[in-house]
Parts: structure tokens; sequence; C-alpha cells
């Protein structure tokens, strides 16, 4: 059973070493065909992938129900692939595959560490792929979103407000509220209303009066979300406004006031709220406090210290000492189980998405949906950087999970719409293109 398990260990690093080299491949290339080629590759490497990481599991168990789950599994993405494809054949292909591959992964770790957990997790993630058929048709049909930032914005001050009155408190953060029994995290879907808030005031003028106008709203959500002691949250809201309104005024000025100014609250944040100190106590001197603040993030560590470069392979190591290993730490279960390697490869399949993503922005004439795509590039790709880097001792941790492989409903939701509205600003931006080539062919 040993050599079976580390046969497979080997054989899917080297299958996502193979997806990672063709992510980026891809761009190499204009050409359909070949474009086509290194598609249906990666797809063949989802699905194989997929296939050994739960042959291994149940190999290891012999429980029929993980059979049973990988088979809903397999159908799921088979039908993401079909109908998205078919009803939106414009669609960004690469940004579908990564969205599978990244999913894939997240299922096979989290039915590693509870079978129950990954149930509800692959259930949430059908559900979230449904409701969201619809998001790229609305953002290509309805051309008047980008006059609605007000709306977008109070909405979302509006929320964190009543999840700060009414909601529970998590790991030090009031971020959640409870409905019907079941919790909900609104600021994972505030992060939408606020990057088509901040692009949508943009695109009507950024002159000084309203710049600050902006600021003060973006400040004001900023503000709530520390106040509920959510400060990933409210790193990834302030970085992803700075970032939004360097792109909209190409101002130096407003970049560095804005990184001097995140840096001066970091430090009055330190001084207010004694879990941040906490934070910072464990990621500054862990091994001292081992048994109390340092234990998560020690256990972290030793995890991935004894993964090293290749793992130890599927349920061979002990991922579940891990405090919160599910959501904020998996990335210490995967690189513990399945190695630095396959781990590196990860970070450079979210770093694909994070290319595409500006690449769709590059695409855009319309500054709205050019904003939308800068907005959540770098919502994106801070969040990663929060997640790993927090894990890793680069950060202290920030409680924020791993887009698309944490469990999570709320997250796993507020992600698939990013990456939806971002697949309808792509094909939209397709569609403008092509009419243009066709006009000027016209006047040829």
């Amino acid at each position: 059973m040993n050599l079976i398990v580390e046969l497979i260990k080997y054989m899917m690093i080297f299958l996502i070493g193979v997806y990672t080299y063709y992510s980026f491949n891809v761009f190499r290339f204009k050409n359909k065909k070949h474009q086509n080629k290194i598609y249906a590759i990666l797809t063949v490497i989802i699905f194989f992938m997929h296939f050994t990481g739960y042959f291994t599991l149940y190999f290891q168990s012999q429980n029929q129900l993980i059979l049973y789950l990988y088979g809903a599994e397999v159908l799921l993405f088979i039908l993401i692939l079909v109908l998205y494809q078919v009803i939106y054949p414009k669609l960004s292909r690469l940004l579908l595959r990564n969205m599978l591959m990244l999913l894939a992964i997240g299922f096979i770790i989290q039915t590693r560490l509870s079978f129950n957990k990954a149930v509800r997790q692959v259930i949430i993630i059908g559900a979230s792929f449904l409701i969201c058929l619809i998001v790229p048709y609305v953002i290509q049909r309805f051309r008047t979103l980008k006059e609605h930032g007000v709306i977008y914005g109070g909405a979302g001050i509006v929320l964190l407000i009543l999840v700060l009155i009414l909601g529970t408190k998590n790991f030090g953060a009031t971020n959640w509220i409870t409905i019907a029994g079941n919790s909900i995290q609104p600021s994972e879907f505030v992060k939408l209303l606020f990057v088509l808030s901040i692009a949508s005031l943009l695109r009507k003028g950024h002159n000084f009066k309203q710049v600050l106008l902006i600021s003060a709203m973006a400040g004001v959500t900023v503000i709530i979300l520390v106040l509920s002691k959510d400060l990933g949250g409210a790193l990834i809201f302030f970085v992803t406004f700075i970032f939004m309104l360097y792109s909209a005024t190409e101002k130096p000025l407003y970049l560095l006031g804005g990184l001097s100014g995140g840096s001066l609250a970091a430090f009055v944040a330190y001084q207010l709220f004694g879990h941040v100190r906490v934070r910072v106590l464990a990621w500054r001197d862990p091994f001292s406090y081992i048994d109390k603040e340092g234990y998560q993030i020690t256990q972290s560590l030793f995890a991935i210290g004894t993964g090293g470069w290749f793992g130890m392979g599927i349920n061979r190591g002990l991922p579940t000492d891990i405090p919160v290993v599910d959501s904020d730490f998996i990335f210490s279960a995967i690189s513990e189980e399945l190695g630095g390697v396959f781990a590196i490869c990860i970070i450079l399949i979210y770093a694909s998405c994070f290319v595409m993503f500006l690449n769709i922005a590059l695409e855009q004439e319309d500054i709205f949906y050019r904003l939308i795509s800068i907005g959540f590039a770098v919502m994106f790709a801070f969040q990663v950087i929060l997640s790993i880097g927090g894990v890793i001792k680069f950060i202290p941790s920030t409680g924020v999970t791993l887009p698309l492989i944490s469990i999570g409903g709320s997250s796993a939701l507020s992600m698939v719409l990013m990456f939806m509205i971002l697949q309808g600003v792509y094909v939209n931006g397709k569609k403008s293109n092509s009419q243009k080539k066709t006009q000027a062919a016209g006047r040829v």
C-alpha cells in the first residue's frame, strides 16, 4: 500500500507540474488551434489529477461513500464545462480550467480532512455555479450596471453595519451572521459590491474633490471592518481601493500616500486590538509560545517542514494537528502531504489566474470594466498572499481563506461570482473588439 501511495504522490506532482507549465504556455499562442490543444491537455490533467487523488483516498479507506462523492464531483465538473462553454462559447477557457483544477485539489484535501464537510462543500460549489450561470449574461446585457456606484457602496456599508450590530464573533472578529441556522460571512459579498462601487464612481470622474468623496466611502467601509476586528478583510479592501485609485488616476502620490496611511493604520490597530498583538507575537517568536499563542503557526511550520519538497503522501501526515486546517491553514495540509513542489505549483496557478485577470483589463476600453478587472485582480492576488503568507510565517496570520481550495460557503460563492463577473467582462471585451474589426474591414 505504501508503495502505491508513494507512486501516486509523484504522479500528482508530475501532473500539476505539467498543468502549471501549460497554464502559462497558452499565453504564447494567439492561434485558436494551438490554444484548443492546450485546453484539451489541461482538461485531461484535471480529471486525471482528480481521479488519482480519490483513488488514493478510496484505496486507503475502502469507503464506498468516497466513490459516490467522486462520481458526483466528476459529474459536476462535466456539467460546468459543458454548460458554460455551450452558453458562453467566447469565455476564457483558461480561467474556467484553473478554477476546476483548484477546486479538484480542494475537494481531494477536504475529503481527506473531513468527509462530511467535503460533501457540504461540493453541494455549495454546485449551487454556486448554478446561481452564477446567468452572471456573464447580466454583465453583457445590462450596461446600466455601471451607473449605480452609490447604491453598491451604500448596500455594502449597510450590510457590514448589520453584521457589526447583529453578528457573532468567530476567532476574535465579528464578521458572521446566522440565518436559518446557517452561518454567512457578508463581507465576502461586500468585496464584490466594493469593487463595483469604486469602479462605477471612478468612471464618472477622478478630480481631487471626487477622489476625496470616493475615499471617504471606502474609508467608512474599511473602518467598519476594523471595528468588527476583521483586519484581514480590512487590509484586502484597503489595498484593492488604493490600486484601483492609482489605476484610474495614474498618480503615484495617491499610491504612496495610501500605502503610508495603511502602514500607520496597521500600527494603530496593533496598539488598539489585543488579538492583533497576539498574532504579531505568535508571528515574531512562535516557538517561545508554542503551547499558547504560537501553537497554530508552529504546527503549520512543522507540517510544511515534514512534507519537504515531495510530501508524505495523502493520509500519511498529521494535518489535523493544525487548528482551523480546513480553512485558514489548508496550504499547510497540502504542503505536508503533497509537498513543496506541489504547493509552489498551486501558487503559480493562482499567478496564471492573476495574469489572465490583467489581460482582461488590458482588453477593455470602457474604464468601468477595466477597473473591475484590476480591482478583482488585486483583491484575488492579495487574498492569496495573505493566506499563504500567514501560513508560512512570512506575515502574521490574518484569518484569510485560500480561494477555491479552503472550506467555506460564503467564500466559495463569492469567489465563483468574482470569476463569472470577469468572464462576462471578458466576453464583453471580445465582442467589442470583434465588432470594431468588422467595422474596420467594412471601411476598407
